[in-house]
């Protein structure tokens, strides 16, 4: 995308001020393809894609001194025939552009932007589309949708034949060769995927806008996970009340007052995990926002003994124990670091046990690592390292083999009892000798 400085909005109140801007993304326009045409959409019917061009007209920012100086943009002076990129000029007087700031620096900060428009409505009797929808996704979880009024809404190439159209899209295009179109319905969100912990608070952004000629009819929170789905929150214009679970929290005067239609889940458990789904609805369009809540709990991990102290002939078992984490999947590694050799030994002959859910849905595991003395020289470290998605690093939980003090005291008697020997031996010999 390139922005384009148009001037200074003059807001007293604002640090740092509003300044107005043109965002310019590039875009694939997804339509519906001819009879015939290769590729199929989601129900068997084919779709197009074309280069679009996305012209967002005097959006609102702030300007924090890093815009400089620029002119706005200017349209390619390019014949529709002759070009196969589409370029939708859109201004939003009634309707403010969510997250602009993130779109405008977006390519300094070398953050993609996906862009998609597609027409809202279909084709018929040889008429364009007259409502379009963009899609816009950045790489940081940002996600925005834009319903846009086209030109076709009004009827103007009925009351004016000479009116140019678009050669594949049937609709009255500007004498620029463009798309005029007008943000209508607004909706956005933060994020397309969360992680949280059990036990946490966890909002989940939704805000919408619309022009006053497209009320609020309808919103809605469902949950999907595993096939199944079941509603969490619903308000519906014109009725009394709402439909609320009882762990989610929706603010309905924030809701009315200004769009914030996030949710408030409160004590994530494992069953919360799943996509939620924020649809906002008007009499005449709906948008849906996506949004995956992952639970990632880390582990505790507890070796025993702690300290082992061998004696003759003896085999130890060392027992890690991982317990409380989600989601299932873990690995556990035994590592040996001697006193005298500080080089670590990951050492393969370990057991693990079987796979046990707790109540909270929580997993848990141990890892039984046997060491002898006969193979083994104290001292020695032996550390349980556990890798789990809900940790940065691994954790490593060790315990301490140490020689005995009867190991040594029995050391000190053999020797005496050698001396004694050697003693003897050498008394005899003397004797002999005499």
């Amino acid at each position: 995308f390139i922005p384009f400085l148009k001037g200074p909005a003059k807001d007293p109140t604002a640090a740092p001020p509003l300044r107005t801007v043109d965002i310019v993304l590039d875009c694939t326009y997804v339509g519906e393809g001819r009879k015939g045409a290769p590729g199929l959409g989601a129900f068997g019917g084919s779709f197009s894609k074309d280069p679009a061009t996305l012209v967002l007209r005097d959006v609102f920012v702030r300007d924090d001194g890093s815009l400089g100086d620029a002119t706005d943009y200017k349209v390619p002076h390019k014949k529709a025939a002759s070009s196969s990129r589409i370029v939708f000029e859109v201004s939003a007087p009634l309707v403010s552009i969510p997250h602009a700031e993130s779109l405008l620096h977006a390519d300094c900060n070398g953050e993609e932007v996906n862009c998609e428009i597609s027409p809202y409505d279909s084709q018929q009797h040889g008429k364009g589309p007259c409502w379009f929808m963009g899609s816009l996704q950045l790489a940081s979880g940002i996600s925005i949708a834009l319903v846009l009024r086209g030109p076709h809404c009004s009827g103007e190439e009925a009351e004016n034949p000479d009116t140019k159209l678009h050669p594949k899209l049937k609709i009255p295009l500007s004498e620029k060769g463009t798309v005029l179109a007008t943000v209508e319905f607004q909706s956005s969100s933060r994020n397309t995927s969360l992680q949280t912990h059990l036990g946490s608070l966890v909002t989940l952004d939704c805000h919408f806008a619309l022009a006053p000629s497209s009320p609020l009819s309808f919103l809605e929170w469902r949950r999907q996970h595993q096939g199944s789905g079941r509603r969490l929150f619903q308000y519906q214009a014109g009725r009394k009340g709402t439909t609320v679970h009882p762990k989610v929290h929706v603010d309905l005067p924030q809701l009315l007052r200004s769009g914030d239609a996030s949710l408030n889940l409160q004590g994530v458990s494992v069953g919360d995990e799943g996509t939620y789904i924020c649809l906002v609805s008007t009499p005449q369009h709906q948008i849906q926002h996506l949004i995956q809540l992952q639970v990632a709990e880390p582990p505790r991990v507890r070796v025993i003994p702690v300290q082992v102290s061998f004696e003759r002939d003896v085999t130890a078992t060392l027992t890690c124990n991982i317990d409380g984490y989600y989601p299932l999947d873990v690995s556990v590694s035994w590592i040996q670091k001697s006193a005298e050799d500080e080089a670590e030994i990951t050492l393969p002959s370990t057991r693990l046990s079987s796979h046990l859910q707790n109540h909270d849905g929580t997993y848990s595991i141990s890892s039984y690592l046997s060491i002898s003395s006969a193979t083994v020289q104290a001292p020695a470290t032996y550390s349980c390292r556990v890798s789990h998605v809900a940790l940065e690093e691994p954790i490593s939980v060790s315990a301490y083999l140490k020689a005995t003090e009867k190991t040594r005291s029995e050391g000190l008697v053999g020797g005496l009892i050698a001396t004694v020997i050697f003693i003897i031996v050498l008394f005899m010999a003397l004797r002999r000798k005499k």
